[in-house]
This record gives structure tokens, sequence and C-alpha cells, in this order.
């Protein structure tokens, strides 16, 4: 299986795991000329989520929280923003940035509020 195919798989798992948890998908891939969003939802509580998936076949290349760094962060932000600037209706959101770390054969890990905005 190639990796972009890995990837959508396992961003479905995600999916799957957040709508389980009472979260509304609202946009997957998004992609605006600042990047991409993995996932954008609202939570039970009424925040607007923007989600980064991390998958890690096994240990051996590291914890795939790790994996979000301050670069990827940044870009989550400016995309972030942008999707925000065209969607008034989630204007008066409060706005949450997640993790979800997916390994094969083990639970998703679901950071909440991993990091706050970087501008």
């Amino acid at each position: 299986m190639n990796n972009r195919r890995t990837g959508y798989d396992q961003e479905t798992r995600a999916i799957e795991y957040l709508e389980k948890k009472g979260y509304r998908i609202i946009a997957r891939n998004e992609l605006n000329r600042f990047g991409e969003i993995d996932i954008i939802c609202l939570s039970p509580d009424g925040c607007i989520v923007f989600a980064e998936v991390k998958y890690r076949r096994d240990g051996d290349r590291g914890d795939p929280l790790e994996a979000v760094d301050e670069r990827k962060i940044r870009k989550i932000c400016k995309a972030s923003a942008f999707y925000l600037g065209g969607h008034a209706k989630y204007s008066d959101f409060q706005v949450r940035y997640d993790v979800l770390g997916v390994e094969d054969d083990k639970e998703i890990r679901h950071i909440e509020n991993a990091f706050d905005y970087v501008g």
C-alpha cells in the first residue's frame, strides 16, 4: 500500500474515533495556500477543532505525537486562520488545535488543545 493511501486510511480511523466521541466532522484534508488541515470538526462542547493526524507504523520512527513540530504548528495555524476568514459562520466559535497519534494495532491517542495559536 502506498503512503498516500495509508495516510488516508489512518485519517479515516481518526475520524471514526472522533465521531464516536461526539465530534461532528466539517471537512477533511482542507487545503489552502497556507497548507493542509487533516480534519476540521466541531467538538461536543462547541469548539471548532483543527486536528492534525500523525501515523507511525511502529515506534521505530518515534512517537507520532512528537512529529508535530514548530514548523508544522505554524502552518496549521496559518491555514486555520485562512479557513476561518472564509467561513464567517465559525467566527464566534472557540478555536482549538488537537493532535491525534495513530499507530498500528494501538489505540488512538488524542491530545486536546495540544498547542495554542502561533501567528
